[in-house]
């Protein structure tokens, strides 16, 4: 049979990373973090939100030790699909990413308030249009 089994529990790593959560085990007894499960990282970096076969897969968010955030979508443990990137600055990113990369339509707030909306690819957006409120 190669059904898994859902277990709950928390693990430290040889590294010093620690996961509390969600995982499954194998008929051959091998674990692997699925379902939703917290990770800190030694360095201070903190996931939470879904896994799965090991890898951030699912929604979640991942907060960085310089105080950055990305809350939104990941497909095996890179940002991937929608989100909300906030820089350590206070300006945040909303829109669709791939590979890790700002890529396709979305939002920038920056750091006065100001949202510019357009067509990202990485940190270059040519052509932004400032978004007014009326």
């Amino acid at each position: 049979m190669s059904e898994s089994a859902i277990l709950k529990g928390s693990y430290i790593f040889p590294n010093g990373d620690k996961y509390v959560g969600e995982c499954s085990q194998s008929p051959d007894g091998t674990v692997k973090r699925d379902g939703v499960g917290t990770q800190t990282s030694a360095n201070g970096l903190v996931y939470t939100g879904e896994w799965k076969d090991d890898k951030l897969n699912g929604r979640g968010r991942l907060e960085h030790v310089s105080g950055a955030v990305y809350e939104g979508e990941f497909r095996d443990s890179m940002f991937q699909g929608e989100g909300t990137y906030t820089f350590q600055s206070g300006s945040r990113y909303t829109g669709s990413f791939r590979m890790n990369r700002l890529e396709g339509e979305g939002e920038y707030t920056d750091a006065q308030g100001l949202v510019w909306t357009g067509t990202f690819h990485g940190m270059e957006a040519p052509r932004l249009k400032l978004k007014l409120n009326t």
